[in-house]
């Protein structure tokens, strides 16, 4: 693991443009260290604050089930190949090995338990940077990489802070053992939200229902050992038909569980995945969905209680809820008055401030740890190149 650091670093020997003030990388997971590397690689100084106390903080934290949808040799970052040792499909506890040995064969430049606020341009083509401890950074440039589980989302569900029973959003889902003999709601029913339906009912509790909204794609993460991810990365590639006729072949062995009430969407995978939603990559839900040990049922529409009121009307009254409702990018504070984001809260395309960049705000269908691969060195060209073009620019005194 890597170690906190002063904040007060020896300097390396970087490219003249970033001699007195580094790029700064906001967010230590995968993306900003990708970044970092990249950056370092190019001969230009990066220091990667981490407002934890550990890169990779965000892995560190998920449940233990999770597995990579995505194989072990797409999910790589730059300049470091995952062992052959983790298999196929990458667990948690070996990515976040795996991040913590990526950052000492790059020898990156790491601040853990420093929280950037806010960011803003300042005179001479630098930005600043006001953190934690009333510290204040300045910056040649900004790579904002705090990713996309940002900050835990919870609907606005009527009667919620008055329900008697067990309440936690998915971020602090560990592992089955604390749900056994109970009777236990997920809401939501995304990649997180399945895998914790599966791994409670694999786990010991005594009744789990998912409540549903919207239907998700199923798909297996390989077929005939084709994986879905080669198949996204292709679809990348054709008209959206036929992009997602190409995804629904991994539904193949995937029952239709229309008649335990979690019918098949009637869109596209792709489609659905480019409007924000990427396919559930899993064969285990579908078969305890098929034995009655996961029910679906309506989504969640307030509490009253000790009771959940559900959208067709009924009520149920579990003793745990588990919300897997997504997360925020919570940008909004750290970019204030800049006017780069959607009404979503995600980089606006296109809107862009000289010497500030994004990584890793998108959910490709091809996977995100592949995504912030192909990014990282794109982002790194054009840091310097940016700079340099700016200062050439610049009246002479």
């Amino acid at each position: 693991m890597t170690e906190a650091q002063p904040l007060t670093l020896p300097t390396p020997s970087p490219s003249p443009a970033h001699t007195v003030h580094p790029v700064y990388v906001i967010g230590g997971g995968p993306g900003g260290l990708a970044v970092a590397a990249a950056l370092r690689g190019r001969g230009v100084r990066a220091v990667v604050l981490e407002k934890a106390d550990a890169i990779g903080a965000a892995w560190r934290g998920h449940y233990e089930r999770l597995r990579l949808t995505t194989t072990r040799r797409h999910s790589a970052l730059p300049g470091v190949p995952m062992p052959r040792s983790f298999g196929r499909w990458t667990s948690r506890a070996d990515l976040v090995r795996y991040l913590d040995k990526y950052t000492e064969f790059h020898e990156l430049e790491i601040v853990t338990g420093v929280e950037v606020a806010r960011i803003s341009p300042v005179e001479g083509d630098l930005w600043r940077l006001e953190a934690s401890g009333g510290r204040v950074l300045t910056g040649s440039a900004v790579v904002v990489a705090t990713g996309w589980n940002h900050t835990p989302y919870l609907p606005e569900w009527p009667g919620r802070e008055t329900w008697t029973g067990t309440f936690l959003h998915a971020s602090r889902y560990r592992d089955a053992r604390p749900y056994a003999g109970q009777d236990v709601l997920v809401v939501g029913a995304g990649a997180t939200g399945c895998d914790l339906a599966a791994d409670l009912a694999e786990g010991g509790a005594a009744r789990v229902r998912l409540a549903v909204r919207t239907p998700p794609h199923l798909l297996r993460r390989s077929t005939l050992g084709w994986p879905a991810q080669r198949s996204a990365r292709l679809a990348r590639r054709l008209p959206a038909g036929l992009a997602d006729a190409l995804l629904r072949l991994h539904r193949i062995g995937v029952p239709d569980l229309s008649a335990h009430g979690l019918p098949r969407p009637s869109d596209g995978p792709y489609s659905r995945a480019r409007a924000g939603r990427p396919p559930v990559h899993t064969t285990e839900l579908a078969a305890l969905v098929t034995a009655g040990s996961v029910e679906p049922v309506a989504a969640v529409e307030s509490f009253d209680g000790a009771e959940v009121v559900l959208a067709d009307g009924s009520r149920i009254t579990p003793d745990t809820v588990i919300a897997a409702t997504g997360y925020r990018r919570g940008l909004e504070e750290l970019l204030d008055g800049l006017d780069l984001l959607t009404p979503a809260g995600t980089p606006a395309p296109g809107a862009s401030a000289p010497g500030l960049y994004f990584t890793g705000f998108t959910d490709p269908a091809d996977g995100t740890l592949h995504h912030l691969s192909r990014t990282a060195n794109r982002t790194a060209k054009a840091i310097p190149r940016d700079r340099a073009r700016r200062l050439r620019g610049r009246p002479k005194d």
